[in-house]
């Protein structure tokens, strides 16, 4: 009687070279363990390929969301499973999950986390950030005082439209800590030249410590009082 795979030394040297071959690392790693199931009638040929791919398909892609948080500037990861939300009884946790499904990344929408210090504004901006990621979405984060000094560096260096368009790629765009310092000479008029920019080409999140009617005196200049709420 012949196995239904041909688990033979030669066959399986074959398999090893065309799983270094195809940089399927993963799979190489589970592959004696995997062919042991099936010599000892645990799982059938079929489930044993299934389970080979699998294994490779969810390192590649651990691999895609560990590069793409890297990129997008998302060093200290946060998920809505670790908010939590009894600490903040006010906030509206079927919005939240509502907020996760993405659906604003897709509308290119701006989405405002507003409140005082230490009611996780950040820690829902990274988890939202984290799921649009996983999502398959490109992101980066920064703060706001990161986010001025960069573009006022850029336009000294005569790159300001350089830079916007940086700023402009990704589909979610993370603004954080907008109140927290005071904003450089200039530094208004630069942010809301990237927030037009942005307008209709890709999902913004704000967070802020401080109310519309406060973001004049934020940004040193009394018509960015009101910012309106997208």
């Amino acid at each position: 009687m012949t196995n239904a795979l041909d688990t033979t030394p030669s066959t399986i040297d074959r398999i090893r070279h065309d799983l270094v071959g195809l940089k399927m690392p993963r799979a190489l790693e589970a592959l004696d363990h995997i062919v042991r199931r099936l010599e000892q009638g645990e799982i059938a040929a079929l489930e044993a390929m299934d389970i080979l791919l699998s294994e490779e398909l969810t390192l590649r892609e651990n691999s895609r969301i560990k590069t793409a948080l890297r990129m997008g500037r998302l060093a200290t990861i946060k998920t809505l499973a670790g908010f939590d939300f009894s600490f903040q009884p006010s906030l509206d946790r079927d919005r939240t999950f509502t907020l996760a499904q993405l659906g604003f990344v897709a509308r290119r929408e701006v989405v405002h986390l507003l409140g005082p210090p230490g009611t996780g504004k950040s820690h829902l901006a990274i988890a939202l950030a984290v799921e649009a990621v996983k999502a398959g979405k490109s992101v980066y984060f920064c703060t706001l005082a990161e986010l001025i000094a960069a573009l006022a560096r850029a336009e000294r260096k005569g790159r300001l439209q350089e830079r916007i368009r940086f700023f402009c790629r990704p589909a979610l765009l993370v603004v954080d800590e907008i109140g927290y310092l005071p904003v450089i000479h200039g530094g208004g008029n630069l942010f809301f030249h990237l927030v037009n920019a942005r307008y209709e080409k890709g999902a913004t999140i704000l967070t802020s410590n401080r109310g519309f009617a406060e973001w004049g005196e934020v940004f040193g200049d009394p018509s960015s009082a009101g910012y309106p709420s997208c």
